[in-house]
């Protein structure tokens, strides 16, 4: 790609974007949200046509008018967000737009003969062809999308942001078929905030800043304060902000006692404190979601009690919950935390139309300025609250969804997986906001996959494995390995 060029209206997202990608390697695109990743992807995958540049593939010309024409040059994409269709099964997914079909009927019973094929070579043989997706969770959905990219003859594969929905164990057996596909001479454009994984998997780094290219074929040991640097165009410490320490004395604000929500976990209980931040460490599928999801009662639990600063919440009720200053921002953002369609600063009011309103009508100005402050103060990008949500960056729209419980005035912020597609300077200044607000008399409670972001960012830490809580300690005491340990330990009991 040479001199990728894209404007949209009243934006330039891609100002002269060069990306060159080899057979057979792993060709790893780093930059800040908003850097432009997302936008030069769908340009190659035929999303989005270019406004100036050109594509060349085996030192010919090409141009990719649609995504079909992507696949006919052997180019497969996996969006960050999952593309599956809930209402369709596995195999109809993976095969969707290119089906299997004889005399205009389809071929099913091929079909699901080589589904399963796709997903015993990805590790998972035990999810059904015939199952429909929507039944899945969100890592078995990333399968799927993952074997759709695979039932194509693709030379380039493009993953982007691929291991987000998966725990330790499936992002080794991705890497392992990654290392098959390259070794066939698959190209794989992977795109990642995890610096860990870039170094396991990568061969070289295109670095976006801006809509810019900022450096080219750097070798994947490239230090990762030279990749900030470039990312941000300044030196960024990726460090955990101090913790003060939480008095003894400090009110408990949230109180969890005995939480059951069957099939899901079993007697939780837990406190958090005002000025506290407690972690949730454990594997996807352990409950840990499900708990924050109940707390703030979206799930409603068959015992157990929550309570808030002593009043104890109505079970199943989401307006409670909020009311008594319960805020979340959940795993799945676009799904379950946005509307899409609406601009960034309806979205950041959403939870406080009551304060903005004037004799029963919404005030708009006042929603505004009220969304232009955070948006500033969180340094959202673009700062436009007028567009769709849906046009920015996976991390500022997460940024969007922390500013509306800032807005809001929460007493206890529930945060599952903040982190899922943000940049690692992005996460530097979220960690700051998390530890700000706690010192500012907030109580916290975060779920993560990443067992070094629970263990750097909470006061003190609940281990969850199979729905229950297994053990807990302050952060200082207990290490990555520990956690480990004690998940596989629960696992097999």
């Amino acid at each position: 790609m040479e001199g990728i060029v894209k404007h949209f209206p009243g934006a330039k997202a891609l100002d002269g974007v060069d990306l060159e990608v080899l057979p057979g390697e792993v060709h790893c695109l780093l930059g800040q949200n908003g850097a432009g990743k997302s936008t030069l992807i769908k340009v190659l995958s035929g999303a989005h046509q270019p406004t100036a540049g050109r594509i060349v593939v085996d030192d010919a010309e090409v141009t990719i008018g649609h995504p079909v024409a992507a696949l006919a040059h052997g180019v497969a994409t996996m969006y960050q967000e999952l593309d599956v269709v809930d209402g369709l099964t596995v195999a109809e997914n993976i095969y969707l737009g290119h089906e299997l079909a004889t005399g205009g009927f389809t071929q099913r019973r091929e079909v699901a003969r080589r589904t399963r094929e796709i997903l015993r070579r990805l590790g998972h043989p035990e999810i059904s062809p015939h199952r429909e997706v929507g039944q899945l969770p969100a890592a078995g959905k990333q399968i799927v999308s993952m074997a759709r990219a695979l039932s194509h003859d693709a030379r380039v594969i493009v993953m982007d942001e691929p291991s987000a929905v998966l725990d330790s164990g499936e992002v080794e057996n991705l890497f392992r078929v990654v290392r098959e596909l390259t070794a066939q001479g698959v190209a794989i454009v992977y795109i990642s905030h995890r610096m860990e994984e870039i170094r396991a998997i990568g061969d070289r780094i295109t670095v976006l800043k801006d809509g810019r290219t900022v450096g080219r074929n750097l070798p994947a040991s490239t230090p990762t304060r030279e990749l900030i640097t470039l990312m941000t165009g300044r030196s960024v410490e990726y460090a955990f902000p101090a913790r003060p320490g939480v008095p003894d004395d400090a009110p408990v604000v949230l109180d969890v006692q005995g939480l059951t929500l069957p099939g899901a976990f079993e007697d939780v209980s837990l406190q958090v404190r005002a000025g506290e931040v407690v972690g949730l460490a454990g594997l996807v599928g352990s409950g840990r979601s499900e708990i924050l999801e109940t707390i703030f009662g979206a799930r409603k639990q068959s015992a157990g009690t929550v309570s808030v600063s002593g009043r104890r919440l109505r079970a199943g009720s989401v307006p409670a919950a909020v009311a008594a200053g319960v805020g979340l921002a959940p795993e799945e953002r676009k799904s379950q935390g946005l509307v899409l369609d609406e601009a960034v600063y309806r979205n950041i009011t959403l939870s406080t139309f009551a304060r903005t309103a004037k004799g029963g009508w919404l005030d708009e100005r006042a929603e505004r300025r009220a969304a232009r402050a955070q948006a500033e103060a969180l340094d959202l990008r673009p700062p436009d609250v007028e567009r769709a949500i849906r046009t920015l960056s996976g991390g500022n729209q997460q940024k969007a969804v922390l500013a509306r419980w800032l807005v809001h005035g929460c007493d206890v912020l529930l945060l599952d997986e903040p982190t899922r597609g943000v940049d690692v300077g992005a996460r530097s200044e979220l960690y700051g906001l998390v530890r700000t607000l706690a010192d500012n008399g907030t109580a916290v409670l975060v779920v993560s996959s990443e067992i070094p972001e629970v263990l750097g960012l909470a006061d003190r830490v609940h281990v969850v494995s199979d729905g229950r809580v297994v053990h807990q300690a302050p952060a200082q005491e207990i290490d990555e390995h520990r956690v480990l340990d004690l998940v596989m330990e629960g696992s097999a009991a």
